[in-house]
């Protein structure tokens, strides 16, 4: 029998195995983030954004199957984070723009800007998406500052259901320094994550070897935030839900929910095992250049036990600091019944839909990029 809780379940699931896969396609943004710090001519630039431009669709697409997968199951969090701290959001988007118009137009005849321009765009969106993003999900961990009042849907005058407690609808989550170090753990992750994917797609031997430099920087960073981060994330205090539905502050909250839902932890470790496995291996051996499919399933899989603890074992997914009684759960936040199970039965066709993105990116990728490419105008 499929119940409601199951539902709702699943559906977290779901939303935690997209942010996994977004996390993972920030390879992108990760890659466009080395173009002047790993590319040390015009060749070598040239090739990163080639190798990058071939996938810059896939982490787009991602990231608005992401936010419709939580207006159609969560459609509460919706409202209230995308409408609340909508500048956060605007921001993301804004880079975005900046990386789609840059992939088309860099190259185009008439292009007053220059190149350099569009690809200093295209480096904005590899340091600030990943950045916003990972501070933006900070805040499923430290709370935001909303109210929710689910009466006022009646209101002739002002049917709002969710608002912002301040003025600065989102802004407010950079003044966390957790929210900060947690979305510099993902910018560096990202920039790691690019690295591999262009020491895999690209056959150049010197640029290869400014990415390897590139990495080792860049893991050092992401290893310094992760350490801040699970140091807080050990001892801070969580927003736990009783079975009435009451929130509560409970003291090491996150790290309980570690412990107590042994598959995610299994999951956390295997994750980052795979992950600084792939990265280590690509350092260590010059002639390794897979790491990326090591690392990147390992970044799918820590991401989704991330989100596991957030929402599963009794845990207020999107705390509110304004009142703690608002914050959103899985079941004061979620769809209807015949909703969630309509939804349900659609995503069956998921598998099919990441078979053919693979059978596609299997045949974009089956050569490596090379000088020679450029030479035949193959450019972006």
């Amino acid at each position: 029998m499929i119940t409601y809780e199951f539902l709702q379940q699943y559906w977290w699931f779901l939303i935690a195995l997209l942010g996994g896969l977004l996390v993972f396609l920030l390879f992108v943004q990760g890659g466009n983030a080395l173009i002047f710090f790993a590319g040390k001519n015009e060749d070598q630039r040239q090739l990163i954004v080639n190798s990058t431009g071939r996938k810059w669709e896939l982490t787009f697409t991602t990231l608005v199957t992401f936010g419709g997968a939580f207006f159609a199951s969560f459609p509460l969090f919706y409202s209230t984070s995308f409408g609340g701290a909508y500048w956060v959001w605007i921001l993301i988007l804004i880079t975005f723009v900046f990386q789609a118009v840059s992939y088309e137009f860099q190259s185009k005849a008439g292009n007053i800007l220059g190149k350099k321009t569009f690809r200093i765009f295209l480096t904005l969106n590899g340091c600030l998406a990943p950045l916003l993003i990972g501070t933006a999900v900070g805040t499923f961990f430290t709370g935001s500052d909303f109210v929710v009042k689910k009466s006022a849907v009646g209101e002739i005058a002002s049917p709002v259901i969710s608002r912002w407690a301040n003025e600065w609808h989102g802004l407010e989550a950079v003044t966390n320094p957790f929210n900060v170090e947690f979305g510099l753990m993902v910018m560096f992750l990202a920039v790691c994550l690019g690295a591999l994917y262009m020491i895999n797609n690209i056959d150049d031997k010197d640029l290869r070897a400014n990415l390897r430099r590139s990495l080792m920087i860049c893991f050092g960073g992401f290893l310094l935030m992760l350490v801040l981060v699970l140091v807080q994330f050990i001892t801070m205090e969580g927003f736990a839900v009783d079975a009435e539905g009451v929130v509560t502050m409970e003291k090491g909250k996150y790290i309980h929910n570690l412990i107590q839902m042994p598959v995610v932890l299994i999951m956390f470790l295997l994750g980052a095992v795979l992950l600084v496995t792939g990265v280590v291996m690509t350092l260590i051996k010059k002639e390794f250049n897979r790491g990326v499919w090591i690392t990147g399933p390992g970044a799918v899989l820590a991401v989704m036990a991330i989100f596991m603890i957030a929402g599963y074992n009794g845990t207020a997914y999107y705390p509110s600091i304004a009142d703690i009684q608002c914050s959103l759960t899985l079941s004061n936040s979620c769809s209807s019944e015949f909703t969630l199970k309509t939804m349900a039965i659609v995503s069956l066709i998921i598998p099919f839909v990441v078979a053919y993105i693979a059978y596609f990116w299997h045949q974009m990728d089956k050569k490596s990029l090379t000088k020679e490419d450029l030479e035949k105008g193959e450019k972006y």
